[in-house]
């Protein structure tokens, strides 16, 4: 289903498609490739909405900050001091993160307007991204599928193609609270990841990969999440042709479950500590899949470039349950 959700100040519509299959229920918007709304029942099989976002339009273009569910690129996470070199060349980006570029930029694809066109099952979103677009080289022609499976799982299926080598990474940025309100904190968190990445003071990777063991970055075994995360996890896996389950969020008080799989080498931890009015901080929780943060500057973490020829392509896949 397809409806009129909002216009632009300059008369572009906004249209969100609604996707439901085996009692899951999901929003899409034209603006962002935004996942504005995720219904799923809990154990007792009463439906609830466990994104956050907004009801309009306003909302999104008012709280831009957080990225709420919204397509993430040119690049996902951030970009040391907002520059990169590729082939001798240094391209400089917007450090709208100051003093480092964060998200894509300044006007990343979370803040344009896709063409949507219905496929089996779920929407797919593309557009082109022209070349020098936020600062980025080549003209980068990207799509996001969005299907729910039998299982009511949401599956997103990127890929990109350039005619210029470029760097390229795409993710989510949705923020979970299972509970359907209140604060996340108290969920519970599996991830596969025996190391992270260290960040300095403007959450930057270090360079090393740091064993988790025994300390506040160790979920293998699940524990609650509680606070005070924007870290990049290095999952066990790595790069998959096919998505791998890597993560598993629980909340007990509903029941509900989602269960992550990637085919990216990393996982970013947000539990949105910096979350202002009309949401308070740890209200929701942000597994980004991803590859690793300032890439392009760390030729020994796994590499984000595409060139020409090369077709980009990444999949992750949120599966609901309860228990």
């Amino acid at each position: 289903m397809n409806e009129l959700f909002g216009t632009l100040s300059d008369g572009t519509p906004v249209h969100r498609w609604t996707l439901e299959r085996a009692g899951v229920r999901i929003g899409v918007l034209s603006y962002g490739g935004i996942v504005q709304s995720v219904e799923v029942p809990d154990r007792d099989g009463h439906a609830g909405n466990v994104v956050l976002g907004f009801a309009d339009l306003d909302g999104y273009l008012t709280h831009t900050g957080p990225y709420f569910g919204a397509l993430i690129g040119r690049y996902a996470n951030r970009i040391a001091g907002g520059r990169f070199p590729l082939d001798g060349v240094t391209y400089a980006l917007a450090p709208n993160n100051a003093p480092n570029s964060l998200h894509g930029g300044e006007r990343g694809f979370d803040k344009r307007v896709w063409d949507v066109a219905p496929v089996e099952h779920g929407v797919r979103l593309s557009r082109v991204s022209p070349h020098g677009e936020e600062g980025f080289p080549g003209a980068l022609e990207v799509s996001a599928t969005y299907t729910l499976d039998a299982e009511g799982a949401l599956r997103i299926a990127y890929e990109a193609v350039t005619d210029a080598p470029t760097v390229v990474a795409l993710t989510n940025h949705s923020y979970f609270n299972l509970a359907g309100s209140g604060n996340a904190g108290g969920h519970e968190l599996r991830i596969a990841a025996s190391r992270f990445t260290p960040v300095d003071a403007d959450l930057i990777p270090t360079g090393v990969l740091q064993d988790v063991s025994g300390g506040r970055f160790d979920f293998r075994e699940g524990r609650k999440v509680g606070s005070g995360y924007d870290h990049n996890f290095v999952l066990d896996k790595g790069v998959t042709d096919t998505a791998v389950e890597v993560a598993e969020l629980h909340d007990p008080s509903s029941g509900r479950v989602l269960t992550v799989s990637t085919t990216e080498p990393g996982l970013q931890l947000y539990t949105a500590d910096h979350l202002a009015e009309p949401f308070a901080p740890c209200d929701g929780v942000a597994l980004e899949t991803q590859h690793f943060p300032d890439s392009p500057n760390r030729p020994e973490f796994p590499s984000t470039v595409l060139r020409p020829g090369e077709v980009f392509r990444s999949e992750t896949v949120y599966a609901f349950s309860t228990r």
